[in-house]
């Protein structure tokens, strides 16, 4: 694939939905082609390269992960393990949850956690605060009964490395797996990032302007509790390094069986954009026959998305820095490059007609701890909306993404509630509405995380 046909896409795209700032890298036949568009700030720009540090978000966990399976296969973690052998001050809302939860249920989003605690900028805000803390968040299931992304299980996770190697995570991390792979520019922490050319992260206001995103990608100053589970900021070339070494056979830092552990399914995922499975950390995809694993990220005002195909050797990177159009960027990339490197074309799914009924037995408000999500009707269409809880926003002194606004949603065929949004930021994104014993909805799936239902429309 010629370098200037990525390019060409990658400057329309980007100029097509306004976003100040991107950063691609393909890997396929062993090498790398780049493609940048933009500038690092609107207000002191530089342009952006393949050098330029983005927040990586969730991204994170697979370095996380990765860490862990190192320890694993170094039998200093075994993987069913309790978390309490390595953590035992660990304490949750349930007891028997607390004593039953395993490392590999931390890894594949399988411990029945909530999304993540609310950061209230009070107390210890290391990894042991955070754990400290952990008897707040609600529980939203058995240990092993379903998978819903969770942001605490990555970062208990992260406090089991340090438990484990004596070190500080970062510390730890650098030491198990970044300096050893050569990521030079992936890095923890403010004081690490201002040192690099990095993206300013924006969000669009309700003006329609682009507005600089505070703080820093969610780097929150002194605050490391969030740092296994999304703490890192990294390069477009860092990143493809990243998917050569997921693609090789452990280099020396762990058995290439115990690497490639990580891509075998582990638990599956019900009608989610984001793939049809976990392996560990892993979300697994089938691309039309080709089996593909990825993950994607997200902090203040920017967006990150890796995917893997490792039986083609094939690797995308795209980092973008603007919400909520970023998701949309980084999306596009990723189907095009699917479609010229490996011949691989996306299959749009159509929802049916909308349906009164079925519309009014979903209409409410469900949540998690820090968003609401609306799902209404105006006897034509249901839409989907989501946010963050007014009183959180309210409370914070920094700067927080926009909501989504309502947004058109379409029930997909078939009887097993499964949804798709047509329009939006979250347009693409998949998901499914729970029902207990009786048939009454409970929840709803949405990127993989579970919003309990709360209220019924009145």
């Amino acid at each position: 694939m010629p370098q200037d046909k990525l390019s060409d896409f990658v400057n329309a795209q980007a100029a097509e939905l306004d976003v100040p700032g991107v950063a691609v890298g393909v890997l396929l036949d062993g090498q790398e082609i780049y493609a940048a568009h933009g500038s690092t700030s609107l207000g002191n720009p530089l342009p952006v390269d393949e050098k330029t540090l983005f927040s990586l978000g969730s991204v994170s966990k697979t370095f996380t992960a990765t860490a862990l399976m190192r320890l694993v296969a170094e039998g200093k973690v075994d993987l069913d393990a309790p978390v309490r052998r390595y953590v035992p001050e660990l304490k949750l809302a349930d007891e028997r949850t607390a004593a039953q939860i395993t490392v590999l249920n931390l890894l594949n989003h399988t411990a029945g956690l909530d999304w993540n605690l609310i950061d209230d900028g009070e107390g210890d805000r290391s990894l042991a605060g955070l754990v400290a803390k952990l008897p707040q968040l609600p529980l939203i299931a058995p240990p092993g009964a379903r998978a819903s992304y969770s942001q605490a299980g990555y970062n208990l996770a992260g406090r089991i490395i340090e438990k484990v190697t004596g070190l500080p995570f970062e510390q730890a991390m650098a030491s198990l797996v970044l300096e050893p792979v050569g990521l030079a520019d992936t890095v923890y922490g403010l004081s690490e990032v201002m040192v690099r050319k990095f993206a300013v992260g924006y969000n669009r206001g309700e003006d329609g302007e682009m507005h600089p995103a505070r703080p820093w990608a969610g780097f929150k100053e002194g605050a490391r509790g969030d740092n296994p589970g999304g703490g890192l900021a990294s390069s477009v070339s860092d990143l493809l390094r990243w998917a050569r070494f997921q693609l090789g056979d452990g280099e020396g830092l762990l058995p290439a069986e115990a690497l490639h552990r990580m891509r075998e399914r582990t638990v599956e995922l019900r009608a989610s954009s984001l793939g049809d499975g976990f392996g560990i950390c892993w979300f697994l995809h089938d691309l039309d026959g080709l089996r593909g694993i990825g993950h994607g990220g997200s902090g203040n005002g920017q967006f990150a998305e890796l995917l893997i195909v490792p039986e083609r050797g094939f690797a995308v990177v795209s980092l973008a820095n603007a919400g909520p159009d970023g998701y949309a960027f980084n999306q596009s990339v990723v189907r095009w490059a699917l479609e010229h490197c490996l011949g691989v074309v996306e299959k749009t799914a159509e929802p049916v007609p909308y349906d009164e009924g079925r519309a009014q037995e979903v209409v409410g408000r469900y949540e998690i701890d820090a968003m609401n999500l609306d799902i209404a009707t105006d006897g034509t269409r249901l839409t989907l909306a989501v946010g963050i809880k007014p009183e959180i926003r309210e409370a914070s002194e920094e700067d927080m993404p926009p909501d989504h606004p309502a947004a058109g949603i379409g029930f997909l065929p078939g009887d097993a509630d499964e949804y798709l949004v047509t329009e939006g930021g979250l347009k693409g994104q998949r998901g499914y509405f729970s029902r207990d014993a009786d048939g009454a909805v409970t929840g709803v799936d949405l990127a993989g995380r579970l919003f309990n239902r709360v209220a019924r429309a009145s």
